[in-house]
Formats: C-alpha cells, structure tokens, sequence
C-alpha cells in the first residue's frame, strides 16, 4: 500500500487488533487486505464511492469501535463495511472529504432524482390510468 493515509487492523470483538484484515487509503485508493497463508487484497478507487454511514452498536461504542459502511460504485467489491476500527469518526470524516476531493478532480457527479413541488404535492396529473 503505497503513500497510505491511514491504516489500522480490524479488532475482534474485545477491541484486540488479532484478526488478519487490515484496512488503509491512500488519497486515491481504499484497500482491503485479508488472511494469513493465503491473501487477498482488494481496492476500491475513491471517486466510485457513493456514500459512506457509520454504525456503532452497543458493544462497538462501549469498547471504543465502529464500523463505516461503504455504498460503492464498484463491480467487483459493491458495498462493504471497514469492520471495528478505533476513532471511527475521523477515519469517516477523513474518508469523506478524500472521497468528495477525488470525485470533484475526477469530474464525477452523482444524478440524483429531483421532483417538481407540484409532483411532490400528489396532484396526481402525472398518474397513467
């Protein structure tokens, strides 16, 4: 993982980083390595990251964790979660305005549905019978 930003190994559900997932990004690049014999990494690249949620049971927020829900573009890995990380909420935040630096140099906008004030009332002009 060259130039990485940030790193950190998954923990158990003690808060323990024993696990053999390990999670980084660089400022272009989300990575995820996983195993011990056998590894495999998979990427995702910044700008095909649609939206990002964090989720902080009971247990996560007693012991100091997080998990971040991924949304993603991507074919090959779609959504995901970075699974118990310590400080989550700045490696969140951190995350998101990499992403939304990579996706204004990149040039990519999400389309997302608007509705005229009039559609939204349920005039209902526009229902096909």
């Amino acid at each position: 993982m060259q130039n990485t930003i940030w790193r950190a190994r998954k923990r158990n559900f003690l808060g323990l980083p024993w696990t053999f997932t390990v999670y980084g990004f660089s400022e272009d690049r989300l990575f995820i390595k996983t195993g011990i014999l056998s590894t495999k990494e998979d990427e995702v690249r910044l700008y095909r990251i649609t939206d990002l949620s964090l989720i902080r049971s009971l247990w996560q927020r007693i012991m100091g964790m997080g998990s971040i829900r991924v949304y993603s573009a991507d074919q090959s890995l779609r959504d995901f979660e970075i699974k118990n990380i310590r400080d989550c909420e700045s490696v969140k935040e951190q995350l998101s305005q990499l992403v939304e630096k990579e996706r204004q140099a990149k040039r990519v906008t999400s389309r997302e549905f608007l509705m005229d004030e009039e559609d939204a009332e349920g005039d209902g002009d526009d229902i096909l019978s």
